[in-house]
Parts: structure tokens; sequence; C-alpha cells
């Protein structure tokens, strides 16, 4: 039986520049996506929805959400779950740190120009 997997080190992922509030540097498996995103105050995410389930890991700062009509503040140390197809938007309180894991990865994120780990380590067993 043959097995392989991608060993990817944050360090060497450089970050990608949404805009100049927000930057990102993704994984992707084959069927979900982890991504660090640091957000500087004041920052809006627009109101938008997509297929992939959403799990936002608030590691620093606070971000106001509004999930379908509900407002949510998410702080340090918690963890926000957002369905498939669920209208959400933000507005970010503090300079964030945050991870998002989406399952499944979000495609329209792939197709964009993003800086990846030019020395991962791939391995088939």
């Amino acid at each position: 039986m043959s097995t392989s997997f991608t060993l990817y080190r944050w360090k060497n992922i450089a970050p990608d520049k949404v805009t100049a509030m927000i930057s990102r540097k993704v994984v992707s498996g084959a069927r979900e996506m982890l991504v660090q995103v640091y957000l500087k105050k004041g920052a809006m995410i627009p109101k938008h929805a997509h297929e992939s389930e959403q799990m936002t890991y608030v590691l620093q700062g606070r971000v106001k959400f509004l999930v379908a009509g509900d407002e949510v503040l998410v702080s340090e140390g918690e963890v926000l779950v957002i369905p498939s197809g669920v209208e959400h938007q933000a507005e970010v309180l503090d300079d964030t740190f945050e991870i998002d894991f989406f399952s499944p990865a979000r495609h329209d994120w792939l197709g964009a120009k993003l800086t990846r780990d030019d020395s991962n380590e791939t391995a088939t067993t």
C-alpha cells in the first residue's frame, strides 16, 4: 500500500497580501484547507457565503461576525463554526491572528496567486 504526505512549515510560507489590512498563509490538501490569517484593526470582510464549512479559531484579537443576521463576538481562544452556504461578514476589532479551516477547500482561493512553501517535504511510502 502506498501513502503520500506533505509537510509544510508556516515559517517558510510567504504571506499572500489580500489587502493592506489582510494577509494569509494557505496550506491545502485534496479536501481541506488550513489558513493562517493576519487582520489589522478596522479590517472589514464583506458579506459572502461559500460551499465550504468554515471554522475560525481566534488565537489573538477580537472579531465581530454577522452570521445569518446574528451578531457574535469571537475572542482569543474561541472557535466559530459557520455552516456551508450561510452568509457571513466580519469587522476586526483588534489586530487579530486566527486560523481558518475550510472543508471542502476554497477553490476560489486556490486559483488566486498564492505564495507557497518552496521547501515542503513530500514523501511516498
